[in-house]
């Protein structure tokens, strides 16, 4: 099993590490998988690659990487302004969303199942202040998957690299700005040595979900009790991902800001011209692509009904808590 990840990253690799882990306990080590970082067998933007191409049996990694291959792989990781990672897991379990994706997957030689997700992220590290639009013209800007779509409309330049080749690219020069996942993690690549300012929302990522990608062809070989194994499995290391990352990266943030970081909301024009040109891609992209369109309209009727409830009940508590802890 190969993964996106370097070892470095001990919540995204450690929850391959995790759900291997898993996989022997519950077969009692008749089913073994061994997980290898980013780089030992293959470049960590190329693991969907050595899944269909059979030179791995599995990957871990973040559809939305190969969204060159085909813009609907991204909603298996994150459609900008699209859903948080609650929603996600409720779209992908009950609302079709596995499904849609296993049907595109087919065409890769793929089987996926959801495993890891990293909630929302930040909008990046920036050398100089976002005041306008007007400031992101020309800026070289690591930005991953689908979303360095909707930003070069904007003027962007943008930029998709694996997790290990960002910072030396961003001392170089090379950047001007990057993106990863939250504070954890973005601490311990060390990009607030190099990129003081801190923006916020990650817009791109209301969530970041990860997917194990079995091949076709092996998934199905395997015994019921040991595919079932692996979904059980995939399912755990989600949560166990998304729980380390809500534990970390609250204090991480702390050292962030203590360290010298600035905390900065994008300026709201920013927002609003990203959401539009959002808007922009997505009609055209439904009208040239059903599989794309297929899968929007799914997420979007998902999304509507979604949010009035969360309006109502996890708003509501987390505002008024979130006050009173201010306090």
């Amino acid at each position: 099993m190969v993964a996106s990840w370097p070892k470095s990253l001990d919540t995204l690799y450690g929850g391959v590490e995790f759900f291997c882990k898993r996989i022997g306990e519950i077969t009692d080590n008749r089913f073994t998988i061994q997980p290898f970082a980013a780089g030992e067998i293959v470049p960590g933007l190329q693991v969907l690659d050595a899944v269909q191409n059979g030179t791995v049996e599995m990957g871990n990694t973040a559809l939305y990487y190969y969204w060159g291959k085909d813009p609907a792989l991204t909603f298996g990781t994150a459609l900008p302004f699209g859903l948080n990672s609650r929603q996600m897991n409720s779209w992908l379990r009950f609302g079709g969303g596995h499904e849609l994706l296993n049907d595109l997957l087919k065409q890769y030689n793929c089987f996926g199942v959801a495993a890891g997700n990293t909630g929302a992220q930040m909008g990046g590290w920036f050398r100089k202040e976002l005041k306008s639009t007007e400031d992101l013209k020309g800026l070289k800007f690591r930005v991953g998957g689908f979303a360095g779509t909707i930003l070069a409309k904007l003027g962007v330049i943008p930029q998709q690299l694996a997790a290990g080749d960002i910072y030396p690219a961003l001392e170089k020069g090379t950047l001007d700005a990057c993106e990863w996942v939250g504070p954890y993690d973005d601490e311990k690549l060390g990009f607030q040595k190099v990129a003081k300012n801190y923006y916020y929302p990650g817009w791109w990522e209301g969530c970041g979900q990860g997917h194990n990608l079995i091949n076709l062809a092996k998934w199905n070989e395997l015994p019921k009790a040991y595919q079932a194994a692996i979904m059980a499995a995939s399912g755990e290391s989600w949560e166990w991902v998304l729980g380390k990352y809500d534990r970390g990266n609250p204090t991480a943030l702390r050292r962030l800001i203590a360290s010298g970081a600035a905390l900065r909301p994008f300026p709201q024009d920013i927002m609003e011209a990203s959401f539009k040109a959002a808007s922009e891609t997505y009609a055209e992209l439904s009208q040239a692509r059903p599989t794309f369109k297929k899968l929007y309209d799914s997420l979007v009727e998902f999304r509507s009904e979604s949010y009035p409830w969360m309006q109502v009940a996890e708003l509501g508590f987390d505002a008024f808590m979130m006050r009173h802890s201010r306090a």
